[in-house]
């Protein structure tokens, strides 16, 4: 008989030398979830057997033997009751339980975009550890309901979970796991495809763009960030943010004449997109003016840290005090800028004033532009103010 999926799965752990916890971070599921799969208390969900096969290597046997799993198993979709947001769960608990699927209708529609909302709020404000596993069990459960619903609730249910599915892998971007972000945000796009909406296959590309530029690849995020400019279905939205990707690419390479060039191309979408609108949860940034903060990112890449740290400095206080993830990316930039500029009382300042929003946030990326901080304000550590926020710099580094 062949060996069940959580035989395999330990088998693979195990031979990756992978505690159940680690594989259990990486994945982000629980360490209890995890160990119900393995001993086959629990069937596994496609999504877990691909990160797990890619998390540990296994060339696509996790995934055919999820497959099988699931061609055998009359519950392979049963989903654990515990695990689901209070707001959903009365309705949901049908399917959870693995009878028939409700029938469901507008209202609730909007009631599970309203609850992923919540979600998508609550991650502006905390670490992606606090929100992942919600937002995953989530992402599964509307995505479930879609395949038992007629249209045109399918197609809304579906569109839904690919909005879901998109912000899952920014989440794991942000908690440092690009691997699964990428499988995500693709995830995202066959859930929109499927829903009708093309819009999420172009954006992908936006997303590989912002992973190639905290990895200082600028040539390919110049490429895949053009590419997404080149579909013939991307909105004006994903339009306008492929080309602010694209210029940001071109800053980090140097040349401030592609840089402009893309950055006018990117406010002449984004304006025409102003007038665009939506029943989902809009694509990418929700800042005030992203452009403008792209800009301020960008000079400092360009030679022009003063100009980065004045523009950035006025750009700072139009972010809601909410959105403490916005507010920690561009401040860490900010004092940046400052200390490239060679003001560093000012950087010091500054990141004082910021650090707080960076301890809470928890963000893989964030962490990136600070360790650089960190290495520019090292050369003065006699000064006071570096002495000052030193301590709480690293502190803030090596949580991890």
């Amino acid at each position: 008989m062949a060996q069940s999926f959580g035989a395999l799965l330990r088998e693979f752990r195990a031979a990756a030398g992978m505690s159940m916890g680690e594989l259990a971070k990486r994945v982000h599921y629980s360490k209890g979830y995890i160990s119900k799969i393995e001993n086959d208390l629990k069937p596994p969900n496609p999504m877990l057997a691909r990160i797990c096969d890619s998390v540990l290597d296994a060339g696509g046997t996790l995934i055919e033997s999820a497959r099988d799993a699931r061609a055998r198993a009359q519950s392979a979709n049963t989903l654990d009751r515990r695990r689901m947001l209070a707001g959903a769960g009365a309705v949901l608990g049908i399917a959870l339980a693995g009878g028939p699927r409700p029938i469901l209708d507008e209202r609730a529609v909007t009631g599970l975009r309203a609850s992923f909302e919540q979600l998508r709020a609550l991650g502006m404000q905390t670490s992606p550890a606090v929100v992942l596993e919600s937002l995953v069990t989530q992402t599964h459960t509307v995505h479930a309901l879609a395949r038992g619903n007629p249209e045109p609730i399918r197609s809304r249910l579906l569109l839904l979970a690919a909005r879901m599915a998109e912000y899952t892998g920014w989440l794991s971007q942000e908690a440092g796991n690009d691997e699964v972000a990428l499988s995500w945000t693709r995830h995202a796009a066959e859930l929109a495809r499927a829903g009708g909406d093309r819009e999420i296959a172009g954006y992908a590309y936006v997303r590989e763009a912002g992973l190639a530029l905290y990895r200082h690849d600028p040539i390919s995020a110049i490429d895949l960030a053009e590419q997404a400019q080149r579909l013939g279905h991307a909105g004006s939205r994903t339009f306008g943010l492929a080309a602010r990707r694209e210029a940001q690419g071109h800053a980090l390479a140097g040349d401030r004449d592609a840089f402009e060039r893309a950055m006018d191309r990117a406010a002449d979408a984004l304006r025409s997109s102003a007038a665009d609108t939506t029943d989902y949860p809009v694509l990418g940034t929700t800042a005030p003016d992203p452009l403008a903060l792209a800009r301020g990112w960008s000079l400092a890449d360009l030679g022009k840290p003063g100009e980065s740290a004045a523009l950035l400095s006025a750009q700072l206080p139009g972010i809601p005090v909410t959105n403490r993830r916005t507010r920690a990316r561009f401040g860490v930039r900010r004092s940046l800028a400052h200390a490239l500029d060679g003001e560093i009382d000012e950087s010091c300042r500054t990141l004082a004033e910021t650090i707080d929003d960076v301890a809470h946030v928890d963000s893989a990326t964030v962490r990136t532009d600070l360790r650089e901080l960190a290495r520019c304000l090292s050369r003065w550590r006699g000064h006071h103010t570096v002495r000052e926020v030193y301590p709480e710099l690293n502190r803030v580094l090596h949580r991890h």
